[in-house]
């Protein structure tokens, strides 16, 4: 059975000759991530490669057409970004030292103990959605710094300029309370005659409020209004 906090914006690429193992690891692995797609081989990872761009690579090393180290070193050719972690029934010396010169994440020998690479996948899922400059303030939805948008579900959720800026004060200190007339000053820099009003950053923001999920602007009563990011 899924969990509710399903991880619908990494996707992971998993290479596996072996068919009990490959679907082993997409049945674990689709416990905790909504993307994932499978290889039986070298070649077909690598054409998968270059239609999904995953954010992450599974890959056994000893498969038919394209061996999973040959593989990597194509994808090296143009990609240094990509997340590698190579799987191998055998410990290596020579192969280890050419997966080290390929930027691999990690080097993980069979039998695959899944806690463990549970951890190093939720560990990388963290470390890729810091590089991508996004807050996340529940499991599916957050928000983009660069864009400056709202996701849910990796959907846009259009918001207008004010309800824009908004965002963009909360997000910019997360857990920080903004009063009222923080935000009013905020929303209406521009505006130097507007006169303050309480009543009318109360009224914006439940009108904002309808439409997004429950609880993502939190109200500290009597002090003001943030947002609290989760750790993913």
């Amino acid at each position: 059975m899924k969990t509710n906090n399903i991880i619908n914006d990494i996707s992971i690429l998993i290479a596996e000759d072996e068919s009990e193992l490959r679907e082993y690891l997409k049945e674990y692995l689709e416990l905790f991530f909504k993307n994932i797609f499978i290889a039986k081989c070298g070649k077909e990872a690598y054409e998968i490669y270059l239609q999904k761009k995953p954010d992450i690579i599974i890959s056994d090393i000893n498969m038919p057409n394209l061996d999973g180290l040959s593989m990597v070193q194509q994808i090296r050719e143009s990609d240094n970004e990509t997340n590698i972690i190579i799987m191998s029934a055998h410990s290596d010396r020579d192969k280890l030292l050419k997966a080290v010169e390929l930027r691999l994440v990690k080097y993980l020998i069979k039998p695959i103990n899944s806690q463990n690479l549970k951890d190093i996948l939720f560990e990388l899922t963290q470390k890729l959605r810091i590089s991508k400059k996004r807050i996340y303030l529940n499991s599916n939805v957050y928000w983009d710094k660069v864009s400056r948008t709202l996701f849910q579900n990796d959907e846009q959720i259009y918001l207008k300029e004010k309800e824009l800026l908004l965002f963009q004060l909360l997000c910019s200190k997360t857990n920080q309370i903004f009063t009222a007339k923080e935000i009013f000053e905020y929303l209406y820099k521009d505006q130097n005659n507007k006169d303050f009003s309480e009543y009318s950053i109360t009224s914006f923001i439940k009108r904002l409020r309808v439409k997004l999920p429950q609880n993502l602007i939190q109200n500290e009563y009597g002090a003001g209004y943030k947002i609290t990011p989760i750790n993913k």
